[in-house]
């Protein structure tokens, strides 16, 4: 396995409440984009599904310069009308918290951030820190 240091949690930047899958994404990724596979580890779909994208041992390709230590993951939405909003729903909320608590009892410690502290983007669509900087205190 390789060495983990990081969570990095992205959206998917679709319209809130729209139904995306992560075959979806992976269409969006191998097609559009011409990846060999989907760009994240994990998908958390609109019902807090955690759907399993490019295998943890394998490098991501979902955040320049820190995709070698990282897992990524990405929850279905992050638009609303348009302009990035925080769309999670309670159950990918519930299931983003439960997904990192797995992932740590598994690897140990890994920091949760968002993919707007390592790029120049809105993604995930809110402040990972202000949100979600509890989880970043117990190490």
């Amino acid at each position: 396995m390789r060495r983990l240091d990081k969570i990095i949690l992205h959206c998917a930047a679709t319209e809130q409440g729209k139904p995306y899958s992560v075959q979806d994404i992976k269409i969006w990724h191998t097609r559009d984009r011409r990846w060999t596979d989907i760009g994240y580890h994990y998908v958390i779909e609109l019902n807090g599904a955690i759907k399993l994208g490019r295998p943890l041992d394998v490098v991501g390709a979902h955040c320049r310069n820190q995709n070698v230590g990282s897992i990524g993951v990405c929850y279905v939405g992050g638009l609303k009308d348009g302009k990035p909003f925080d769309t999670m729903t309670m159950q990918q909320e519930v299931s983003w918290l439960s997904l990192v608590n797995s992932l740590r009892t598994c690897f140990g410690y890994l920091s949760v951030h968002g993919h707007n502290e390592f790029s120049n983007k809105a993604c995930p669509s809110f402040d990972v820190q202000a949100k979600y900087g509890f989880l970043n205190k117990d190490k």
